[in-house]
């Protein structure tokens, strides 16, 4: 029997058959997509798991380690007392600046007898209930700490303060503690652990939000800006001892799952929320390859051509999106470079300022000398001769050697001895040789010895002493603190000129006190 394809083959059969594999390659792409994305799903929660327990121990470890801080203040601070309470506060605000870490200790010192108090600082306003605060929150805490915890704010920012205070004879009481920005604090944990698709925030037992990626939310009540309920937060009748939920980020706008588990220390007792941000990604390519080859015949065609269009379409939108990038990173190339040339302007104007400033000091010193001592006028001119050939050409980045800079103000003393002989000494100490290869501001050791010279009494009775210390991290550059009786008209030229080349190099260990009867400025050195 002679079958006919012509008949068999008609435009309505080819277009049934048409519709038929259209239909079957919809449903077997419909079940490979249910497939695909149960099991991404299922990977991507326990992925999220995992990272919400590795987030969750770092935060942990974080706020332990602020918490060792603060047993390690009061153990000094109840060793000696009132003995030595400045001594610990600025040596451990020192380390922690050197190594970078969140808290600074402070400390508020009280004679209830005489009324003497010492070293304002933030919660002493709170002690006093001074005006200046804004607002401040005392945040409850029922640990074996013992320690007192407030949020304040102040001058646009939000303080976490934990103090303790330690009761002497004759109502002498010292209170001392921590404080810690609650912005630089969540900066911290951000550098600390960097898990992909996680935000972390940490809410104290009423709901005060500690830590947010959002600086808005800060000392906010957590139940007022996010769909957190109370139940999440019974994490003791989790299984697990956390609670998770499927909700909309306050923060993104996107899906997340949300980890609650509690966080307690001895001085602090809240919640840690970590929420890792819900993107069904394929993680099983063997399972995928799999549930293709059982539906490949029907769906090839669909998947095909769906596959080309996509890469088409996401094509142009990745060269249309490296193209705005592209222009946007040449935008900020040129506005840095703007920033940077004017910067430089700044401190070739003020650079440009020194010789004047030094010539016009020296020529009048050189005339109240003339009147005094001819044969020192004559010593004093030989020695500006000589060393005013440092000045003539003024290095153009405003750095120069260490032991260039040491070389020029022994030569600047030795113009001073000319003038005030017997009533100035002047001692150079060498203890670290490898500073001498690095860097200092030009005319530094200079301008820290003239404001000596300019504010302070020296005579044969009472001389100036001088002394110039060369040590690993910096110079420091100290005189005796005699201050003259009357007011000496400056315009602080100096002093700005250090502060702002220093602030220019991003350098801002700058520091200038008076100690034991010295004013002692500290100059650190560059590479």
């Amino acid at each position: 029997m002679k079958i006919n394809f012509k008949h068999v083959l008609t435009q309505r059969s080819v277009f049934i058959a048409a519709l038929s594999v259209c239909f079957i390659a919809a449903v077997a792409f419909a079940v490979l997509s249910l497939l695909i994305t149960h099991d991404s799903r299922k990977n991507n929660e326990e992925f999220a798991r995992k990272t919400f327990l590795r987030k969750y121990e770092t935060v942990e470890k974080e706020f332990k380690n602020i918490e060792d801080y603060q047993y390690l203040l009061r153990a000094l601070i109840q060793k000696d007392g009132l003995k030595n309470y400045k001594d610990y506060s600025s040596v451990l605000n020192n380390l922690n600046k050197r190594r970078k870490l969140v808290p600074y200790s402070w400390y508020y010192y009280y004679n209830g007898v005489s009324g003497e108090s010492g070293n304002k600082d933030l919660l002493s306003d709170i002690l006093k209930k001074d005006q200046k605060i804004e607002n401040y929150t005392k945040i409850k805490n029922k640990g074996p700490g013992n320690f007192n915890n407030y949020l304040i704010t102040h001058n646009d920012s939000i303080y976490w303060l934990s103090y303790d205070s330690l009761l002497q004879a004759n109502k002498k009481m010292l209170y001392y503690g921590s404080a810690v920005s609650l912005d630089n604090l969540h900066q911290y944990f951000s550098t600390v652990d960097q898990s992909p698709n996680t935000y972390t925030y940490v809410f104290s037992k009423e709901g005060i939000c500690i830590t947010h990626p959002d600086k808005k939310y800060l000392g906010k009540n957590i139940f007022d800006f996010t769909d957190i309920r109370p139940q999440d937060t019974l994490t003791s009748k989790a299984e697990l001892g956390y609670t998770e939920r499927n909700t909309i980020s306050e923060y993104l706008d996107v899906e997340v799952i949300r980890f609650i588990k509690p966080l307690k220390t001895d001085n602090f007792e809240g919640y840690a929320a970590v929420n890792y941000v819900s993107f069904l990604i394929d993680e099983s390519v063997n399972q995928t390859k799999r549930y293709t080859v059982y539906i490949f015949l029907a769906a090839l065609l669909l998947i095909v051509t769906v596959f080309i269009l996509f890469y088409r379409a996401t094509n142009m939108a990745f060269q249309e999106k490296e193209k705005m990038q592209s222009e946007k990173n040449m935008l900020l190339v040129e506005n840095e470079k703007m920033h940077r040339e004017e910067a430089l302007n700044q401190l070739q104007q003020l650079k440009n300022n020194i010789n004047p400033h030094f010539l016009f000091n020296s020529l009048n010193s050189l005339y109240m000398l003339i009147g005094l001592n001819r044969e020192n006028a004559q010593k004093f001119t030989m020695n500006l001769s000589k060393i005013y050939r440092y000045l003539i050409v003024p290095p153009k980045e405003n750095l120069v050697p260490v032991a260039q800079e040491i070389s020029f103000i022994k030569q600047y003393m030795d113009l001073l001895k000319s003038r005030f002989d017997e009533e100035i000494s002047f001692e150079l100490m060498i203890n670290h040789e490898e500073s001498l290869e690095k860097r200092i501001p030009y005319l530094s050791l200079q301008l820290v010895t003239e404001n000596a010279i300019k504010h302070n009494i020296a005579t044969i009775d009472n001389p100036l002493a001088i002394i110039i210390t060369v040590e690993k991290d910096g110079i420091i550059v100290k005189n005796t603190w005699q201050p003259k009786t009357e007011n000496v008209q400056s315009v602080k030229f100096g002093l700005d000129y250090l502060s702002q080349i220093y602030g220019y190099f991003k350098n801002n260990n700058l520091d200038i006190y008076v100690q034991d009867g010295y004013f002692i400025c500290f100059l650190p050195v560059m590479d």
